[in-house]
């Protein structure tokens, strides 16, 4: 299937219909069973709450905005902000629509593609942002853990023991943290120190008998890696601060967004702690199949956050997670899709 096919597929009512359905039956489970109404009546619903509400919205524009500056610098300023802007949307619609671990990929390489960039530079460019988010999470993770431990960085109760076999948040956090420390060594190496080197380790693993069906793919992803690093190597010191500098902005208005929720509705004091607890709980959510995460988010809302929300307030607080960073994605991208499409190929 083409590239162009599979953004258009994106497009299907079955796309579309299965995050929302699953996110409206998890939705109204939320508000049944975590929702005490009484206690929501209680709050005091004055200037602070929205205006706390709408610092939050300000979070995910923030993020945005140094998402769609990270593409204007990182193109060389090939792709204007107008049309950042809807780079961006798309490529967030792609990542909603399609399970975490795979992620919108695939369709961000068309995207940039039809853009005006060539298919070398598109390729780049998919790869670095990819590098710059696993680099932002490699180095904030070791810094949260120096500032607040670990004793309450893992809630205790998610914990399950299956056929005698502990199963923790904290195992599977590492375990996961390892993997994307390893992924961001790996491209480290590639793209900055011996592109070339990276491709023969490459194809001497793939030559394995049980691996050999992919080694196609990976003499692909050797030559990706090597116009990565063409494209790359000769960039300024200051050309990458500026966009390491917008992946922090972005990453941390995105997790600072369910700090002002949290305020909005009650005090809170341990806000590193619960930036803390989102690092892990975004890990948790990549690994599961559900587009977007949708349903396994919002109980991982439940289960790491809890402790910061007043009782009978975690199911409405998680909804409005939800709505202020998932489905605004969802329905941007449906407006946003059929006219650039028709951008493109006229």
């Amino acid at each position: 299937m083409s590239k162009s096919n599979k953004v258009k597929e994106l497009f299907t009512f079955k796309r579309l219909a299965i995050p929302i359905v699953i996110g409206l039956l998890v939705t109204f489970y939320m508000l049944w069973t975590n929702t005490d109404w009484e206690e929501l009546s209680k709050a005091h619903w004055g200037i602070t709450t929205f205006l706390w509400m709408l610092i939050g919205l300000v979070m995910m524009a923030i993020r945005d905005l140094a998402y769609m500056y990270r593409i204007w610098i990182l193109t060389d300023k090939q792709i204007s902000w107008r049309n950042s802007f809807d780079v961006i949307m798309l490529w967030e619609f792609s990542s909603a629509v399609t399970p975490g671990i795979v992620g919108g990929t695939g369709v961000a390489l068309y995207i940039l593609n039809k853009e005006g960039l060539s298919a070398g530079k598109s390729t780049a460019m998919v790869m670095v942002t990819a590098l710059f988010d696993q680099l932002f999470y490699v180095i904030t993770v070791p810094i949260v853990i120096l500032i607040i431990g670990t004793q309450y960085l893992f809630p205790i109760e998610l914990q399950k023991e299956i056929f005698g076999v502990v199963f923790s948040v904290k195992g599977i956090f590492f375990i996961g943290y390892c993997v994307t420390l390893l992924f961001s060594l790996v491209f480290i190496y590639g793209i900055f120190i011996k592109p070339e080197g990276l491709k023969k380790i490459l194809l001497l693993l793939f030559k394995f008998k049980w691996l050999k069906k992919w080694e196609h793919k990976m003499t692909q992803v050797g030559d990706d890696i090597i116009l990565t690093s063409k494209e790359f190597r000769s960039k300024s010191f200051f050309f990458w601060f500026k966009a390491s500098l917008a992946t922090f902005f972005a990453w941390t208005a995105r997790f600072w967004l369910v700090n002002f929720l949290i305020l909005a509705f009650t005090p809170v004091g341990e806000h590193f702690l619960i930036y803390g607890r989102q690092l892990v709980m975004w890990l948790v959510m990549v690994i599961f199949p559900t587009p977007g995460g949708t349903g396994i988010a919002e109980f991982a809302f439940t289960g790491f956050l809890a402790d910061f929300i007043p009782v009978g307030l975690v199911g409405i607080l998680a909804v409005l997670w939800r709505l202020a960073s998932y489905y605004p994605y969802l329905f941007i991208g449906i407006l946003v899709i059929p006219r650039w499409l028709k951008k493109v190929y006229s």
